[in-house]
Formats: structure tokens, C-alpha cells, sequence
């Protein structure tokens, strides 16, 4: 090959390189750095999803959405409690502050997932693509765990 050939090549390939990296960084502004999702009985139609997630940018974030192709939905909420009882609700996002992290746990914030289309397998992999406000997309992999690493006391079950 020539000279000028070559040249042109690795120009190009410089070029997508460049761009790629900076499309990367751009969407690597919000990073998961732990996470699983709760394996449930056969029989229990819905299950959760735990995850920590970090911005590394210098705004605000907020998860407005999650999206799976293992269920009928996945839906974000939060666990109140309401004249002594401790009930579940919907929420319509979960801020992550500049430089900051956010935990879901159990018995707190998580992700719920509704209607799911087959019982998943214990140590299998479910695939998790959150939305955020400012239209970035993670798309994260979580394990399907038996029994969470949590401490007892922030054991619990997810039946709706």
C-alpha cells in the first residue's frame, strides 16, 4: 500500500477512535458499581432489583425509568411509612447529586420488576437499562441472587 493510502487510513481510524472515546466519557458520567436482582419462588410473579450507582459528573442525575425484556414492566420506588404501617409506593425518579452515590436496598429505594415472563433461575443474568433525565441510557447486568450480602435487619419480601 502506499503512503497516502495508509495515511488516510489511520487518519480515519484516529478520527472514529477520538469520537468514540468521547462518546464513551459523555455516557460514563453515571457508573453502576454494584447491583443484583432478588430470585423469587416460581410461584411470585414480581421480584426486585438492588443496584449503587455513582455520577461522576459535575450536575445532578435522576433516574426516571428502568426498561426490561424479562417483564411487563420495571418501576421505580420507595418504602414509607404511613401512620405505623410500611407501605410501597411508586416514585416518579431517585436523584444522584453531583460527585455522589445512590444506593437501592432493601427495605428502602429499588427497582421493581412486575409481571415477570418466566421465574428466573438463581445465579442467572438479567439485563436492566435505566433512563435518566437528561436522556442518558445505562445499560446494566445484574446477577439473580438467592440471598442478598444485606445484613437480617434489612431483609425484605417483595410480594404485590
Amino acid at each position: 500500500m502506499e503512503f497516502k493510502t495508509l495515511k488516510a487510513i489511520f487518519k480515519h481510524l484516529f478520527n472514529f477512535l477520538m469520537l468514540a472515546s468521547l462518546s464513551f466519557m459523555a455516557n460514563a458520567n453515571v457508573v453502576m458499581t454494584e447491583g443484583y436482582v432478588r430470585a423469587m419462588p416460581a410461584s411470585v410473579p414480581n421480584t426486585a432489583a438492588y443496584v449503587t450507582l455513582e455520577n461522576h459528573s459535575d450536575k445532578a442525575v435522576t433516574v426516571v425509568g428502568v426498561e426490561t425484556d424479562i417483564a411487563k414492566e420495571a418501576q421505580l420506588h420507595t418504602i414509607i411509612d404511613e401512620n405505623g404501617m410500611v407501605k410501597m409506593r411508586q416514585v416518579e425518579g431517585f436523584t444522584i447529586g453531583s460527585h455522589e452515590s445512590l444506593t437501592l436496598k432493601p427495605a428502602g429505594d429499588h427497582i421493581m420488576i412486575l409481571g415477570l415472563k418466566a421465574p428466573l433461575a438463581e445465579n442467572s443474568k438479567v439485563n436492566l437499562t435505566l433512563i435518566f433525565d437528561n436522556d442518558q441510557r445505562l445499560d446494566v447486568e445484574l446477577p439473580v441472587v438467592k440471598k442478598p450480602q444485606a445484613s437480617e435487619h434489612d431483609h425484605h419480601q417483595h410480594h404485590h
